[in-house]
């Protein structure tokens, strides 16, 4: 059986090792057929607490590591909104 692949928002990196990643999936209603939007949460295991919150990551399923963790964080889909990116000035100035 293949391993679940899930993309979601990182909402909390304050243990160790272990992130908390939010994800969001749109469902119909039953009943109204308005489009409605879900979302859970999932503990997965972050080895080198590399990932902060509000970054977008993909986290496999993978065997248990502990009570609530039976996820692993794969890789970064998108920094966050407070990540600062570095910017080459050297190049940017003898550009102008």
């Amino acid at each position: 059986m293949p391993k679940r692949i899930l993309i979601g928002t990182v909402v909390s990196d304050k243990t160790d090792k272990t992130v908390v990643v939010k994800v969001e999936r749109k469902v119909k209603h039953p009943l109204y057929g308005k489009i409605i939007r879900r979302s859970k949460k999932y503990h997965a295991h972050d080895e080198d607490n590399a990932f902060k919150a509000g970054e977008v990551v993909r986290i496999e399923e993978v065997a248990p590591i502990s009570k609530l963790k039976t996820w692993k964080v794969l890789d970064r889909v998108a920094a966050g909104k407070g990540t600062a990116l570095e910017a080459n000035l050297e190049v940017e100035a003898a550009g102008n």
